[in-house]
């Protein structure tokens, strides 16, 4: 396993079961990256799970999608239903936040 920061507190994604980790060593589970975008942008999502989780489903199944809008030349539209180009426009987007004496 290389150098990735495990979220999640040491338990599996399904049933809550403390993993022991001993020296980037998962003894009683498997340590899982899914890409968590639609968009492709290169976002994963890491999840443990313990091996009767992993030996029952190995798919990641507790998790929900969302839609997510934003604007293009104008109109509010999925970003799901833009073209390849606007997706990785959006990927590469970056997001400013005002100085907090203004408001």
């Amino acid at each position: 396993m290389e150098n990735v920061e495990i979220a999640n507190d040491n338990v599996c994604h399904d049933c809550g079961k403390e993993l022991a980790i001993d020296n980037e060593e998962i003894e009683n589970g498997v340590f899982l990256v899914y890409d968590g975008t639609p968009l492709g942008s290169g976002e994963k999502i890491n999840i443990l799970k313990c091996n009767e989780c992993y030996e029952k489903n190995a798919a990641l199944t507790n998790f929900r999608e969302c839609e997510v809008y934003s604007r293009v030349v104008g109109y509010l539209r999925p970003v799901s239903q833009w073209h390849k180009g606007k997706k990785q426009e959006f990927g590469e987007r970056l997001e400013f936040k005002g100085p907090e004496s203004c408001c």
